[in-house]
């Protein structure tokens, strides 16, 4: 007698073939039908789990007792950094009044921003599987860049006007990219192209057409307002005055870190192996791609752009820290916040009174650690 059974979560469903010629009642079928069934449930029990999906999902992994004393470290070098920034620049007179008016919105804007790009970075590494992907890999960046040059253009270098203007430049990409990646999931073409590609695609095609945008704004903006905003282009905090935006949306996002981890070491399975474990894929993706864009706009609005955050420091944090997502997203947090807040440090004392942009900084450090990071075995895998 020939059976066909098939898995569906936690039952097995049992059909039966036109061609059998055993009457499904009869003892022989039966007998049959009992063996089959129980060595098929035995096989059963190793590629599906008899408890469900959310249990998967939240003991997927043990917690190692040794990362506690990684996250006092974390927390320790987070708050030196701040500390150190509040307390050292150009002015060497500790004032209270100079410190809360002027450094402390500075120093709260540049970790929130650096914590951002760093967490975008890990994200987008983990959807596309690609060591080099960052946070601009979405175009998002130069929807914000063309908004932000604008608004200087319109109404000069007013801190408000610039991050408005860059907060409606990234929301408007957003909404183009979303639309694209909709439009290619409609057509049908010639040649099939995964949704990573897709999106890589559309994320290229995006940052060259802004960045058309940008050297036309450029080429026909007043002389006298073009070095500000060359400035502004390569990394520039010393407008930030109005850190709650920035450091509300780095909250949020260290508060979801746990549950979007624990998805995401899932997805890092492989899709198949995800789905059946009870995870939405496609959802997930599209809340991936929603989480990095949103957190690239926040940070490039209050900071200008400002590479490498997002590319190295997921990567030095993999290789100390491990792949599991539910303490490499709040890590790049930490250490993204830290490393971007005493590179502008560095870009207001270097030369001081006058200032650096931050973006030279950052690429001061990020070229030599990269380099570093591809002599290590395994760095870029």
């Amino acid at each position: 007698m020939l059976i066909e059974e098939k898995y569906t979560g936690h039952n097995i469903m049992t059909t039966y073939r036109p061609q059998d010629a055993s009457p499904p009642n009869s003892p022989r079928s039966h007998l049959s039908h009992s063996t089959d069934l129980s060595e098929k449930t035995q096989e059963a029990s190793h590629i599906a789990p008899h408890h469900p999906p959310t249990a998967d999902i939240q003991n997927q992994m043990h917690l190692n007792p040794s990362y506690f004393w990684r996250w006092i470290g974390l927390i320790i070098v987070a708050a030196s950094s701040i500390l150190i920034a509040l307390a050292l620049g150009s002015v060497r007179q500790f004032d209270w009044q100079f410190i809360a008016q002027l450094r402390l919105p500075r120093v709260l804007t540049a970790f929130s921003c650096g914590g951002l790009l760093a967490l975008a970075g890990a994200l987008l590494q983990a959807l596309t599987r690609n060591p080099l992907a960052e946070p601009y890999l979405l175009g998002v960046s130069g929807g914000a860049a063309s908004g932000a040059l604008l608004a200087m253009l319109g109404m000069g270098y007013a801190a408000w006007g610039v991050t408005l203007g860059a907060s409606v430049g990234a929301m408007l990409s957003l909404c183009l990219l979303f639309s694209l990646l909709s439009l290619q999931n409609k057509t049908r073409t010639v040649f099939e192209i995964d949704h990573t590609s897709r999106l890589i695609l559309a994320g290229v095609m995006l940052a060259t057409a802004y960045g058309a945008l940008i050297s036309l704004l450029l080429l026909i903006a007043p002389s006298q307002r073009i070095p500000g905003m060359l400035f502004w282009m390569m990394g520039d905090l010393s407008s930030a005055t109005i850190p709650w935006v920035a450091l509300s949306a780095c909250i949020l996002c260290l508060i979801s870190t746990p549950y979007l981890g624990a998805r995401v070491n899932l997805l890092l399975l492989g899709e198949d192996r995800a789905y059946t474990l009870g995870l939405s894929v496609k959802p997930l993706r599209y809340l991936i791609i929603l989480i990095a864009a949103l957190t690239t706009a926040c940070a490039v609005a209050h900071a200008g752009t400002i590479g490498f955050i997002g590319m190295v420091v997921p990567h030095t944090l993999r290789l100390w820290w491990g792949n599991d997502q539910r303490f490499l997203l709040p890590a790049c947090l930490f250490v993204g916040g830290s490393l971007l807040t005493l590179a502008d440090l560095a870009s207001r004392t270097l030369i001081a009174p006058a200032q650096l942009p931050v973006g030279i900084i950052t690429a001061g450090i990020g070229v030599p650690s990269f380099l570093w990071l591809m002599h290590r075995p395994s760095a870029l895998k």
